[in-house]
């Protein structure tokens, strides 16, 4: 019997959700380890303060907070998707570090990801139309999915 396109889609489906279940796993698998990783330098420097790892190194680490490919972009539409009003960067910045695991009170940290939010949605903005920002309160801007956006928009 030949599967039906219905059928090949809703396989299509359930593998997808099982790809994306795997690389949810894995990336807590890599934060995990880079915190492990983090804490044995830690503890290096203690005994050691001037070491150059630089040298011991034979694999790059990947930055702190560093996120996988598409991972900021994804989150921040799939957040003004669900969301019915506009949102501010700043809040948009929040909801990213909360769906990363990231400490939201660390102000250093905070600082850092709202240039990276600020920046990801700008591009959006400007190369693909998909996002749009307006003026809120005092300096802050609201941002909120474009609905002609296409497959990205689609509720």
């Amino acid at each position: 019997m030949i599967p039906t396109p219905e059928d090949m889609v809703a396989g299509l489906i359930q593998k997808r959700s099982e790809i994306a279940a795997e690389i949810e796993a894995l990336q807590r698998q890599v934060k995990a380890a880079t915190a492990q990783f983090d804490r044995v330098e830690a503890t290096i420097r203690i005994f050691q303060p001037d070491i150059d790892f630089g040298g011991l190194m034979f694999s790059p680490v990947p930055p702190r907070h560093a996120a996988f490919k598409g991972e900021v972009t994804r989150i921040l539409i799939e957040t003004l998707r669900d969301s019915k009003e506009p949102i501010s960067t700043a809040e948009l910045t929040e909801t990213l570090m909360r769906a990363r695991g990231l400490p939201v009170g660390d102000k250093r940290l905070r600082r850092t990801m709202l240039g990276r939010v600020g920046s990801t949605l700008s591009g959006l903005r400007r190369k693909k139309g998909i996002v749009n920002s307006m003026p809120g309160e005092g300096q802050t801007l609201l941002w909120r999915l474009e609905r002609s956006g296409g497959a990205l928009a689609r509720k």
